[in-house]
Order: structure tokens, then sequence, then C-alpha cells
């Protein structure tokens, strides 16, 4: 995981560098300003008085001198426990001290902390009662000012007020901060261009290290206020510097629930950042991502909840990739241990000696948070609930904190947890000492209600292994706390990764995993929905329970921001509706097919496409790139507006605003037949199974069938009230739109024969909408049917009972064409808005939204890609997965009008407004 990859770097740059002083040994929210390189003096005017070289660290809110001798301890000692600031000699230390000779400092304090003696992190020692100890500085001039420094400090310190002491602080940083700015010496090259100079902190786990932040048109830099040097491998330089061209993914995230933090990433799967920022103004923020994010525009595509969900839904995403993912996008972070990435505990059996992953008693309910997990509990909680005054809350303490994940990860970051806790490590019983233990406290425990970390599906068992011989302490049965107790189906740490990563990929959990979604990222996180799924926990830990700067008190504003950062916070909302299935393997067995529109329909008697090789249309769509123009031909006199082939490929049927149906043949490249049913436009046309007969619809409100073989009309349905936009046919069942607002379903055969009694369509159902309905299509079952209309409405309808089970209003203006997915799961549509919306079937969800510049007039599609046709004629190849367009094609002069494409997914042909039908093959 990348938060242990980070900390044996460090570790590692600590063994090289010899360095021993960490921001950690700071307190929570504390700065550190300033360091100077001095001697302790010990046993001061004695005979067997002796120095011990070392540096001396200013900070808000302690004094901390590290030894150059690593046997030596790392003294710390807090501010507001000195008695006396002075010069070494003066009597009191608020005396003048200004034509004083001495260069050495004397505090005199009542606690000391000693720290890493010998390195070896372990509890801090603490000494009290009265001291003095004396400091020597190289520089004997800078004295007065470190004392004058110190005093300050001290002042603040001492206040009564925790809110009166952070403001002080405060004031004090800021003014360091606008005394000072970048040091331009630092740019790359002198020919970069400045954009913007701020202030702001740069954030890792419970630290935040102030300085400037300064970009520039090639570098992004931040340069600590402190000169506390940023380690890299190799070495530590004096800043931080990422080059723009390496940025890969930004973030804006919030801090303590305010808009204020920036994230960088110069990779694409890392969880953990290159930087974290946290501004001061919500403004520099937004200018600066702002900056970053225009030069990144044309370089990366940028990753949305719904383009993820896609990817997820349809196996390109792993079930770890996408709660990492979700993660992400939910501002949890690696450098925000407040907001640290949070999985769900999968399996619910730490007992048996093997794991049945078959058996779906092996893993706990994802449609329940943990705090519902036992009957008996929830039920206790619940009447605590009822008679709880507001605002009220299930839940006294959160599923993921600072202090849940430091309880995990104790092995790998001891100083981190030390510095949580003030010196300490847990109590020895109350550590992670055994998976089973854990896992049966969550369950049971009254106030235990944490989920899991990354980490537990993840490679690295550093977190379950004592391999630093940390003393943490002894069990009340006496025996030491060392490695984590695995379960017994484990046969080593590694094996227990494996095993879980192996139960979060499980059937069972890739067909239940959108229901923890729900609970954590989804709709069941608040409101009446987060109610009935007890799922309430404090106000305070949801994004907008609490509005910082409308608190008044600075105690009270400083105690509601470590409360915050304390005791957890939920994640930010992803979703607001249910989260969709995912499509499991079992359902992706199924066979494939192409784009499902009204001409591609596949009828009896012609080749089905469970004949055809998956693996050639897969081809054929990893091609769709290397379209290339065969031929071209003006057949009407106005827009083209329908294409329908013969299932040998030889004849092209075509309707046009120009009133008529043309046949032309491909293979002598002539116009055979020009027929007109009416001097109204036609909108649409397909073949019948067999090829004998072509449908037409018309702007008249009628539907034509005409015979090819006769070459004569033999039937007409005058089926509507005003113009049919669009017709589709399956299994002698005949679907028509109209602008009249309704879709009507008829059954029946048109006559063999013209001359011969035409026959009588029966109307089954009819689908009333509240507006036009400009198209409609089938999926590949005909079981249910789409339809969009002139105000930008997409419904689906179940076509066994004639119900509608979604409608989402997702564009702005007419829905231009729509159309299921081959395994019916989604529904594209594109829209005069620009919009390309991917809908889930199963519960209505908007799930992913592309926009162009101009309208997409139509498409076909496999799932994953899309070939459309645009306002400008051009024919744009979608990456759905990956949010992009990938290729642009010249084609028509005018608008692209239809598109149709065979079985093989091989051959397409196109209409345009400029009157034309264009052939197009795949080169592979």
């Amino acid at each position: 995981m990348a938060f242990i990859r980070k900390k044996q770097q460090e570790q590692q740059l600590q063994l090289y560098s010899k360095e021993r002083f960490s921001l950690l040994l700071l307190n929570l929210e504390e700065y550190y300003f300033e360091q100077h390189t001095a001697n302790h003096i010990l046993h001061k005017g004695h005979h067997n008085e002796r120095k011990v070289r070392g540096s001396l660290k200013i900070c808000s809110k302690s004094v901390i001198f590290e030894p150059d001798a690593i046997s030596q301890p790392i003294i710390k000692i807090p501010l507001r426990d000195c008695i006396n600031i002075g010069k070494h000699g003066e009597n009191g230390a608020n005396r003048h001290f200004a034509k004083a000779k001495s260069g050495e400092i004397s505090l005199i304090f009542s606690q000391v902390y000693f720290i890493k003696e010998h390195n070896v992190v372990a509890p801090y020692k603490i000494e009290r009662g009265k001291m003095e100890y004396v400091f020597e500085l190289d520089v004997s001039g800078k004295v007065e000012d470190v004392v004058e420094t110190l005093l300050q400090l001290h002042r603040a310190s001492c206040l009564d007020k925790l809110g009166d002491q952070t403001a002080m602080i405060t004031a004090i940083l800021q003014s360091r901060l606008a005394r000072t700015s970048f040091d331009k010496n630092r740019f790359q090259s002198v020919s970069e261009k400045l954009h913007m100079e701020c202030k702001a902190e740069m954030v890792t786990p419970l630290v935040t290290n102030p300085g400037h932040v300064c970009i520039t048109d090639t570098n992004l830099y931040f340069q600590p206020l402190n000169g506390y040097p940023v380690r890299r491998l190799r070495g530590q330089k004096p800043v931080v510097q990422i080059t723009l061209q390496d940025v890969r993914r930004i973030y804006k995230r919030r801090h303590g629930l305010m808009p204020l933090g920036l994230e960088v990433f110069c990779t694409e799967d890392d969880l953990c950042s290159d930087i974290y920022l946290k501004f001061y103004e919500p403004e520099d923020r937004d200018d600066l991502y702002f900056y970053i994010a225009t030069y990144l525009e044309h370089h990366v595509a940028e990753h949305t909840a719904e383009s993820d969900m896609l990817q997820w839904q349809r196996g390109h995403l792993s079930n770890y990739q996408y709660l990492l993912h979700l993660n992400n996008l939910a501002d949890r972070s690696c450098n925000d241990l407040s907001q640290y990435p949070v999985f769900p505990w999968i399996i619910n059996d730490y007992s048996s000696t093997e794991l049945d992953l078959s058996d779906p008693g092996t893993f706990r309910d994802l449609s329940k948070p943990v705090g519902a997990l036992n009957k008996e509990r929830l039920e206790r909680l619940l009447t605590r609930y009822q008679e709880m005054p507001e605002p009220k809350f299930m839940y006294g303490s959160h599923y993921s904190s600072p202090g849940y994940v430091l309880f995990y990860l104790v092995r790998i970051a001891p100083e981190y947890m030390l510095c949580l806790q003030n010196g300490r490590f847990d109590n020895a019983d109350r550590m992670f000492n055994s998976i089973a233990e854990t896992w049966k406290n969550c369950l049971d425990g009254a106030t235990d209600f944490k989920e899991l970390i990354p980490e537990f599906y993840g490679d690295d068992v550093s977190f379950l292994v004592n391999s630093l011989k940390l003393d943490l302490g002894k069990r009340q049965g006496g025996q030491m706390v060392d490695d984590v107790e695995l379960p017994p189906w484990a046969s080593s740490p590694e094996d227990f990764l494996q095993k879980s990563k192996g139960a979060l990929e499980s059937s069972y959990v890739s067909e239940h995993l959108h229901e923890w979604i729900d609970l954590i990222f989804g709709y069941k996180q608040k409101g009446s929905d987060a109610v009935g799924a007890h799922n309430v926990f404090h106000p305070l830990t949801y994004e907008g329970g609490v509005d910082l700067n409308s608190i008044e008190d600075p105690d009270e504003k400083v105690a509601m921001l470590t409360q915050i950062l304390e005791f957890g916070q939920t994640p930010k909302q992803l979703f607001v509706t249910p989260h969709p299935q995912r499509i499991t393997s079992k359902l992706k067995s199924l066979p494939q097919t192409c784009s499902y529109n009204a001409s591609t329909a596949c009828s009896p008697g012609e080749e089905s496409f469970e004949d055809l090789t998956e693996e050639s249309k897969t081809l054929a769509w990893n091609n769709i790139t290397k379209l290339q123009l065969h031929e071209q031909y003006k057949i009407h006199k106005e827009a083209v507006t329908g294409i329908a082939v013969s299932r040998n490929g030889s004849s092209v049927f075509t309707t046009s605003q120009d009133s008529t149906l043309k046949m032309f043949s491909k293979e002598s490249k002539m116009l055979q037949r020009s027929i007109s049913f009416s001097n109204m436009a036609l909108s649409s046309c397909l073949l019948l199974p067999g090829d004998a007969t072509v449908i037409s619809s018309s702007w008249d409100n009628n539907v034509y069938f005409y015979s090819i073989a006769f070459g004569r009309r033999q039937d007409t349905l005058m089926g509507h009230d005003d113009a049919v936009s669009k017709i589709c046919w399956h299994d002698n069942r005949l679907y028509s739109a109209s602008w009249d607002s309704t879709v009507k379903v008829w059954s029946g055969v048109p006559a063999e024969m013209p001359g011969t009694k035409r026959h009588h369509f029966d109307l089954l159902a009819e689908l009333e909408h509240d507006v036009s309905v400009d198209t409609i299509s089938l999926n590949a079952a005909s079981t249910l049917l789409v339809s969009g209309t002139k105000e930008g409405t997409v419904n689906i309808w179940d076509l066994t009972t004639a119900t509608l089970l979604h409608q989402i209003p997702c564009h702005v203006g007419t829905v231009c064409d729509a159309a299921f997915s081959p395994d019916s799961r989604h529904v594209l549509s594109t829209g005069a808005d620009g919009c390309l919306n991917v809908i889930d079937v199963q519960t209505g969800m908007l799930i992913s939204s592309m926009t162009s510049d101009e309208p997409q007039r139509c498409f076909i599609w496999d799932g994953n890609s899309v070939l459309s046709g645009s306002q400008s004629g051009e024919l744009l190849v979608w990456d759905l997965l990956g949010a992009k367009i990938s290729e642009r094609i010249q084609g028509h002069t005018g608008a692209v009008t239809c598109i149709w494409m065979n079985e093989q997914c091989s051959s397409i042909i196109t209409g345009g407004e400029d009157r034309q039908i264009m052939f197009w093959k795949l080169q592979y």
C-alpha cells in the first residue's frame, strides 16, 4: 500500500541522513519555525561540565534539541511548562538583555520529554521537577532574537483560553510568512514565467508545514518557511518541485471540512500523492487548481465517479481499484488520517480452518453498516437513539478516524501513534493483537464500529508483522504484543492478504458491493435513507454539518475543529440514487452483440449474432478509429433520415425529408427505385425478415409497407395523430414513436401480395409521454424499450408489462438518439445539448456524461466505444471508459443524420443533411 511504501522510504532516508528529528515530534497543530546549531551544556559551572553538540528547534509550543550523537535522546521542552526563559546568568526571564554578552539561553521548566534514545522508537520518557537547561548557540548575535521569539511563543502557550493561544500563534505564523517570499533562485530555469505565489501549508499525516507555493508556466513549487528539508531519495532538497508535464491528476480537497485542500498526483493509480497543499484562502486554492487544470486539459483524461462506475460495472476495474477510485473522489487521502481511505470488512468467518468463498455465510452482510450487524446491539442503540434529543445519532464513534487507522498501522508507523497519543502507545490489551478479536469487538463492542483500510487487501504484510521489534507492551495474560494473530485459515501473513484479496474480488462481493457503496459514498449516507439503513453518525462527521466560519467564539471553534479532525469524517457523498450492481461473470458470459438500433434489428431467418465470433467484433471495435471512406453517393434532394440494408448487403434502402424511399444497388452502384408515398417527409425505415418488405414512417402520421418483389405499397398503418418519428420491428410486432406524445405497440403481419385484403393491425399497448417522442430503440431481447423526448427526457419501459421503469431528465433540449448496450445493462443517449449520457438500466442512474461542442445526432456502440455522427458532419469515436474522444473523422458537409452498421461490425453506412450516403470500411 502507498502509505507503507512511503513510511519505508522515510525510514531508509532517515538511516541515510542519520536524522532523527521529524515533524511528528511536534504536538498536533503545532508549527516548526526555525533551527540553530547549538550545544547543550550539561552541569553548567561544575567541574564535570560538558557539551553535547546538536541543533535547537524553535516550535510554536515547544523547544526541541536534537543531539548529533544518536545514543543521546532528543529533548523536548513544552513552552507551557517553562518557568523562566532568558539569557543565562540573568535574574528572571523578562529582564532587559540587550547589553549582555552571553551567547547562552537558559530555560527553567517543570517537565521534559526524552525521545528516541539510541534511536529506538519507544514511548517518551518524562522527567518532572524544576530543572534548568542551558543551550549555547553557535552565532551569539542571534541569541536576543531567539529569546524574544521564545518569550512571545511562551506567552501564547500560557494563555488561559485555547482559542486565544491558537489566534496568537496564527498571528505569529502569518507575520513570518508575510516577511518572507519564495526564493526565485530555486526555479529550474531562468526562463520560467511566474504565474502566482501564495501562502500555504504542505499536509502530511498528522502534520502541516507552512511555507510558500509558487507556480510557473512549467513547474509547481513549495518552499517550507522553516527550511525543514523535503526528503527525497538520494538526499534532501529545500523545495518541493513538480513538473507540470508530469502531473496526471489533481483534486480539490476538504481539510477539516473546509474547502482549502489541493492534492497533486504524478501517477495514475497510486493512492499517495506527490504533494497535498492546504491554503489559507479558498480563492488561492481555486486559482491554482484552475491554472493546473487548464494546463492538463489536453493532456489528461478527467476521472469522475460515473466514468469509474461504468468501468467497474463492465469489469475493467477490479473491486479493489474501484474502491480506491471512490475514496480518492470522496476526498479520502493517505496524507490526511482524518480522511484515510476506508474499505469494508468482507469476511465474517475468522474461526474455520478453511475459508470457503462459495458459501454466502463466509461473508459479512454488505447491506448493513458495522453497527447494525449485531441485532441485539442495534436494538440497544436504537432505544438510545429514540430517547436522544436533536440532533440525533445512532453511533457515538465513527467507522474511520486517525486513531483507528493507526490502530491498524502501529507496527509500521509507531511514530504516528506516539504523535497522536502524546508520546504513548495504547494499552496492550486494546491494541491490534488479533484479526478475530478485532472483528468480534466490531460486532459486539458498545462503541466500536470501525471498518478496514486498503492495506488489508494489498500486498505488503508489514502492518501485520512487528519487524521493527517494537516494545508494544505486555497483555494481561503475560504475553508480549508482537505480530498480529491470524485466523486459522491463514498459514502466513502473505496467505492472509492473498485470501482477503480473493474474498474482495469474489462473486458474492461483486454482486453486493454496491450495497456497501450506498452506505459509505451513496444515497444511504444522509437523510431518511440513512435513518432507514441505521447509518446515522454524529452531525460533525458530515460535510456541511457545521460552518466553522460562522463560529465566533475562538475556543468553541478550535474545539470543534479538533473534534472534526480526531473523531473522523464521513466521505464526500458521490451518489444520490441507488448504485448499480456490477455485471458479474455469469452475465458477462452471455453473447455480446453489436449496437441495437431499429435498422440493425436481428430477425428470425437472419444470421444470428451468436454465429459470429466475439473476437471478430472486438477486433472491429478496437479498430474503429481506422475507419476510412470507401464510396459516397448523392441520391436524395433533402436530408437522409433512415438506412436499411438487405441481409446480403447488396441493396441499400434510404428515406429522406424529400418524401421518397430509394433503393440503391451497392453492386451496380446505381439507383434502382424511387418511391413516394405522400408529399411529406419520411423519418425512418427498416427491412422485415426475409428482405421482402421495407417499412417507412412518415410525418403524415402514417407507417407505409412496401413490397420489394412487387414494387408497390402493400399496406398503410394510420396509427398516430402527428408525425411518426421512429419505428422498430421485432417478432411480428411494430413499435412506432410519434410527436403525438405516444409510443404504440402493434401486432400483425402485412399482406403478402399487393391487392389482397389488408391486414388489421391490433394495438397491444400505448406508452404515454408528456411531450413529443423523437426516438425509440429496443434492447436485444425486445423486453425493454427506451424513448427520448423533445424536452430531453429519456424513458425506459418494460414491454412485458407496458410500464415505465425510469424517467431520467438528462438532456437540455431534444434527445436525438438512444440505444441499449448489447448486454441491456446500459442506455446511451445523445442530445441537442451535445451530451452523451450513459444510464444504468437497473437503477435509472445517470452514471456517465460526456460533452461535445455540438449535438451528436446519431450513433452506434458496443457498450464501451461509440461512433457518433455530429451536427458538423464529423464522425467521432468516443472511449466511454476513458472518458475521451479518441478520433475525429471528417465525413459529411452537413449533419450526420443516420448511421448503420452490419452484424459483423465491419461495414458502416452514414446518411447526412448533405443528401449523401457514405460507405465506410474498417482498415485492419
